[in-house]
């Protein structure tokens, strides 16, 4: 079971680990659905000696109908980007957007499926870091080649099969509008898969952007039927704001499956039945 401190750093606590003698690499996933302006804003301020990742070109392979829109990238090509950020074997990782983390989860998700222990969200991102009077900086940073080996596995999956057949609470983390199929912005069928509840990313997070509290936590899966020990599934329009419920989840001692195809590949196959509502 996962304690809420091995998903989430705060900004004092992170200002402390970088000022010490192994500061952990930091990774700048500014990303949002229909927005390029990641790298632009990385570039006006971030954490000192923050990495900025691509998510697009970096966390996920091209997209397709067949595996959706942000498919997992192959091992080879995780392992490459990963050493260009600077990541090495053994050693600590912060991953952090502007603020929630529901970018910067995707990030933190992967790095851990690849078989890093060691790797935390920023708790309220660059918001958070901000409010606390801390430092940032312009410019671009390239990090020191690391030495990181990937080893997929660090993380459960489950496919659209095992989705379509999930014995256990399957969440939905996008909006409810999305799930109730009053409107499908980006992909060609609108709707849930059948059984899934609503569990919107959003409700994950306070009014200033940082996790609730563990017990907060547990009572919102415990209403979804979410418990730990139990079997829990995610997904979402694409794999990447999932990633944020699973790390909610995982703060509050609660283990799941991430479905990394989600919505975007489901919707996209026919065969595959839709519903709609509560």
């Amino acid at each position: 079971m996962t304690s809420r401190d091995e998903v989430l750093v705060d900004a004092p606590t992170l200002a402390d680990l970088l000022a010490g003698d192994e500061p952990p690499v930091l990774l700048d996933v500014r990303w949002a659905l229909g927005r390029t302006d990641g790298r632009d804003q990385y570039l006006e301020a971030h954490l000192p000696g923050a990495v900025f990742v691509d998510l697009d070109a970096e966390l996920a392979a091209p997209p397709s109908a067949q595996d959706g829109r942000h498919p997992l990238p192959a091992v080879d090509d995780l392992e490459a980007a990963a050493r260009r950020w600077g990541v090495r074997d053994g050693g600590a990782v912060v991953v952090y957007d502007a603020g929630p983390g529901t970018s910067a989860a995707r990030a933190w998700w992967l790095l851990r499926w690849a078989g890093l222990s060691d790797v935390r969200l920023l708790d309220g991102g660059l918001a958070a870091w901000q409010a606390a009077d801390l430092a940032v900086e312009a410019g671009d940073v390239e990090a020191e080649a690391g030495d990181v080996v990937v080893r997929p596995g660090g993380m459960p999956t489950i496919d659209a099969d095992g989705a379509a057949t999930w014995d256990g609470p399957l969440l939905d983390a996008r909006a409810t509008e999305r799930f109730v199929g009053d409107v499908e912005p980006v992909d060609p069928r609108a709707g849930h898969i059948p059984g899934a509840v609503s569990a919107p990313t959003a409700d994950n997070v306070g009014a200033d952007g940082t996790f609730l509290a563990p017990d907060a936590l547990r009572d919102r899966f415990r209403a979804l039927g979410a418990a730990a020990g139990a079997p829990v599934a995610v997904y979402c329009g694409s794999g990447v704001t999932a990633a944020h419920q699973i790390a909610a989840l995982a703060a509050a001692g609660i283990d799941a499956a991430l479905y990394p195809g989600s919505w975007s590949q489901w919707s996209n196959d026919a065969a595959r039945p839709v519903a709609t509502g509560i």
